[in-house]
């Protein structure tokens, strides 16, 4: 009877376990929550065979000592991130807080896993957990960073998303620069283009850390630039020179990420209407209409000057039109172009065992011509709401202070919530 006692409970058991949600999982399935922002952040594993049962789910098979390794390597990295970005040892404004011994002596990641999935009730186990948690979400990150196959393509990207900007900036023989062409009549003046360099890894790290979207998928900011013109009034014509002669495409725009905070559009597009009418049936020359359409867009800023920005960030004073566009990139394999020398040579010359093992190669799996969309980011605003963007809290090191402050609270909150630590 006691036997049968016992299946009965362990039936109930297994029933129940079925039924067993983590609510916190299903906030990431069902409402948008990041995988990030979970307290434990491997809380649902159980065991070494649970253990490699998500990595084979997450795409690591740890059976290939190769991917091993490589997984390995990503824990250490991620834990020299963490110790310089998040850690006051190597971050003054970063947590006064050090990284548990017992992480030093980790030579295989599955006891890294396991560190983050046991359960315990000792709070100083809990804290390791805790810990092993914050580094798996910093891995997690590394390898979507990692992973993301344009990534190889990147020269070859910028430099045509550049190109087609480049082509239609120009400097008049006073070192003034426009867009347009010297030749023709058409032109707008700019105070200054500035194109945005490579973003560093660690900086794509502590972005997305800091974001919902911890994907590197979504940064839209890999590639980008700035156009400063010297009125409010310039930056709604750079616009239309730029849609004008198609380096803009409005059907590439991502609807998502434009942010205008210069303008009251609706009070800006009656204004500029009614005064296009009245110049027009007054024949008023050029300098007069520069001159009335500037003040119309001087007295068409929103009146509502902190608008939501997309990015939490960012000053809430920040004056710009701020969009992200796609660019319908080509990439040659210029291994194809090499190869197809060598067969070219092979054919040439004969019979021989080198020719005819070169001539067997099956390249149908290389990839020879590539086409894909990538996104940039485009900023533009006049000289005096630049200086404003760039003063006190829009300062790039403020913005970048609060990004990493803001990655710190969400990787380490169930920790400092366990240690009754404010940051």
């Amino acid at each position: 009877m006691a036997e049968l006692s016992n299946q009965t409970t362990n039936s109930q058991s297994n029933f129940f376990e079925q039924y067993h949600f983590s609510w916190e999982i299903l906030d990431v399935f069902l409402e948008g929550n990041s995988a990030l922002d979970i307290y434990s952040f491997m809380g649902q594993l159980r065991g070494e065979e649970n253990v490699a049962s998500f990595l084979s789910g997450y795409g690591f098979n740890l059976d290939n000592p190769v991917l091993r390794a490589e997984l390995f390597g990503t824990y250490q990295e991620a834990l020299q991130f963490i110790k310089r970005y998040f850690l006051k040892e190597g971050n003054i404004d970063g947590l006064d807080l050090a990284m548990p011994p017992e992480f030093n002596l980790i030579t295989d990641v599955n006891q890294l896993f396991l560190l983050a999935t046991r359960e315990h009730t000792e709070v100083d186990k809990i804290e390791i957990s805790l810990w092993a948690g914050v580094v798996l979400k910093v891995m997690h990150t590394f390898l979507h960073a990692d992973k993301d196959l344009r990534h190889r393509y990147f020269s070859a990207i910028q430099t045509q998303i550049f190109d087609r900007f480049y082509k239609i900036i120009n400097r008049d023989n006073n070192n003034n620069l426009f867009l347009g062409d010297e030749h023709s009549h058409y032109k707008v003046p700019l105070k200054e283009f500035v194109t945005k360099s490579k973003k560093s890894r660690e900086s794509i790290i502590i972005k997305l850390l800091h974001k919902k979207e911890n994907v590197a998928e979504e940064l839209f900011d890999r590639i980008g630039m700035r156009i400063i013109t010297h009125t409010k009034f310039d930056c709604m014509r750079v616009i239309k020179f730029l849609t004008d002669h198609f380096i803009l495409v409005p059907h590439n725009i991502k609807p998502s990420r434009c942010i205008n905070t210069l303008f009251d559009i609706k009070k800006l597009e009656t204004s500029l209407k009614a005064l296009y009418k009245t110049a027009k049936k007054e024949s008023w020359d050029e300098a007069r209409y520069l001159k009335e359409a500037n003040i119309v867009c001087e007295n068409s800023a929103p009146e509502n000057s902190g608008q939501k920005m997309d990015n939490q960030h960012s000053f809430k004073g920040y004056k710009a039109i701020h969009f992200t566009s796609r660019q319908l990139i080509r990439y040659t394999n210029p291994f194809m172009r090499e190869f197809n020398k060598v067969k070219k040579w092979a054919k040439e010359n004969g019979e021989n065992e080198a020719s005819s093992m070169i001539l067997k190669l099956d390249t149908s799996t290389i990839s020879r011509d590539l086409m894909f969309f990538y996104p940039f980011e485009v900023q533009i605003t006049n000289y005096e709401s630049y200086i404003q963007n760039t003063e006190g809290e829009a300062s790039h090191k403020e913005y970048k202070s609060q990004q990493v402050k803001t990655a710190i609270r969400r990787l380490f909150l169930p920790l400092l919530k366990l240690k009754n630590i404010e940051f």
